[in-house]
């Protein structure tokens, strides 16, 4: 840990890791989400339907959840900075492809291979938790978290204006290029100016990159249950891309893609047996042991948080168009004042988190995003436009605020599977996400909202058998030395 001053002007040491670490993140949302501010541009050019449009947005999403598991065990085995920098400048390649498509094929490969770079945020938040103590940390991640997640609103402002500024019916294509060309500099910048720790401390890493730890013969089962739901949703994803759904892939395609999932989690499962089996035959000394319910806590959270923040961020505009009968502009701009919240609310909840403790936050940030999302399923036609927004500010607030509170508690439960946990709480977003925007086809808007309310409410109860991270964290040197790393409100 650095023991300088947290000052946000400050562009050096810890400082200068969580400025570079928000920008890595905000440009890997602003290659993520520059597809959704342009798709008018897009689907005129190369002709494509309403019902493609709606695959590439499917296909932007679906490879983010596995992805964000992997990224996660990568950096925990080879440190953020390197991780980092090959995201950036690896996922450049399907952004300048997808600027340059010609087809929809073409279009449809680059955007599945984008959903990689959302995997990024899982990065930093192993990055920042090395470089700021405990008592910092919330608010550290939560500026992480919030100013780099802006750059799915900064790609909404800045893109058609900038498409509009190259002109012609391929300005679109040079607007998507230069985010492109941002992520492959900005790989160098990164690389060359970032440490994975401070002078003399020590990167613990994982005993084994092919599965997650646990320290209980309980947690193992209850780990292998937690992974159904992100093989489920990858599940539903081909449904959705299948003759029932939107007609895209023939029932063979999706049949081979059911099994080729199965076959996937039974690899997986037998990974966690090869890397757990030892909890079978001696149980771990206390000193390193750690509760997985504390990561599945946070993943139902994170659920419900991120989850509903992706699917409203892509619902709203048409939900206030409908709703209040303004125009694609000005229902655009009215629903963006969700995402603005993102700047303060979710450092906010990170600072809340280090001042009161992590479960007393997430308590009453929860029962918040609950009454907030059942405020949004009264709102319709008769109320003021005002009105509709507050509620929406309101609930956002709750919602981002509670982000920053699942991952100022996240790197506290086992250092050296920081990258790992993360991964697998930022993987639980997207499939709540997936979920909430397939429950969203087949209902209205009143019980969309309802339904998210009644997933906050199922996390309440769950924060109920989370305990507060308290005392020390035990990791093992090289040397067979341990360090103790404080975790104390």
């Amino acid at each position: 840990m650095e023991s300088s001053k947290f000052s946000i002007f400050s562009f050096k040491g810890k400082m200068k890791i969580l400025h570079l670490s928000w920008m890595a993140f905000f440009i890997t949302f602003v290659v993520w989400f520059n597809f959704a501010p342009l798709l008018q541009m897009v689907k005129e050019t190369l002709g494509l339907t309403t019902q493609e449009i709606k695959t590439l947005l499917i296909l932007n999403v679906a490879l983010t959840i596995p992805a964000r598991v992997v990224i996660g065990m990568l950096t925990d085995k080879y440190g953020p900075r390197v991780v980092y920098s090959a995201l950036l400048a690896v996922c450049s390649i399907p952004c300048f492809m997808f600027a340059f498509a010609d087809s929809f094929l073409q279009a449809a490969i680059a955007r599945f291979l984008l959903g990689f770079i959302g995997a990024g945020f899982v990065i930093g938040i192993r990055l920042v938790s090395e470089w700021f103590p405990h008592h910092e940390l919330g608010t550290a991640e939560g500026i992480y978290g919030g100013w780099g997640n802006f750059g799915s609103a900064a790609a909404a402002f800045t893109l058609p204006t900038a498409a509009l500024l190259f002109g012609g019916e391929d300005g679109w294509r040079y607007a998507i290029a230069v985010t492109g060309l941002m992520s492959l500099v900005f790989s160098v910048v990164f690389y060359r100016s970032v440490s994975d720790t401070p002078k003399g401390s020590t990167y613990f890493k994982p005993k084994h990159l092919t599965a997650m730890e646990v320290t209980s013969k309980g947690d193992f089962f209850f780990l292998l249950l937690m992974k159904v739901p992100m093989y489920a949703v990858l599940a539903l994803l081909a449904w959705k891309l299948s003759g029932a759904g939107i007609g895209m892939l023939s029932d063979v395609a999706v049949n081979s893609i059911y099994a080729g999932l199965i076959a996937l989690f039974l690899v997986e499962a037998t990974q966690v047996w090869k890397v757990n089996k030892t909890v079978f035959e001696k149980p771990v000394e206390e000193v390193h042991q750690y509760k997985f319910k504390q990561v599945a806590v946070l993943n139902v959270l994170y659920f419900a948080t991120f989850g509903s923040e992706l699917a409203v961020v892509s619902m709203l505009p048409l939900f206030f168009s409908e709703t209040f009968e303004l125009s694609p502009v000005l229902a655009g701009m009215v629903a963006s004042a969700y995402a603005f919240m993102n700047l303060m609310s979710r450092p906010g909840g990170g600072w809340i988190s280090d001042r009161f403790g992590r479960k007393p936050t997430l308590l009453i940030l929860t029962a918040g995003l609950a009454v907030g999302y059942f405020v949004m399923g009264q709102v319709g036609s008769e109320w003021s436009i005002w009105l509709a927004v507050v509620a929406a500010m309101v609930c956002s607030f709750f919602v981002q605020a509670g982000e920053g509170a699942v991952f100022a508690t996240v790197p506290l439960i086992k250092r050296r599977m920081t990258g790992q946990i993360a991964g697998m709480t930022g993987a639980y977003g997207n499939v709540g996400a997936v979920t909430y925007l397939t429950i969203l086809s087949f209902v209205d808007y009143q019980t969309f909202f309802f339904v998210i309310a009644g997933t906050a409410v199922v996390g309440f109860v769950a924060l109920m058998f989370m305990e507060e991270p308290n005392g020390k964290i035990a990791e093992v040197n090289e040397d067979g030395s341990v360090t103790l790393i404080d975790v104390s409100h």
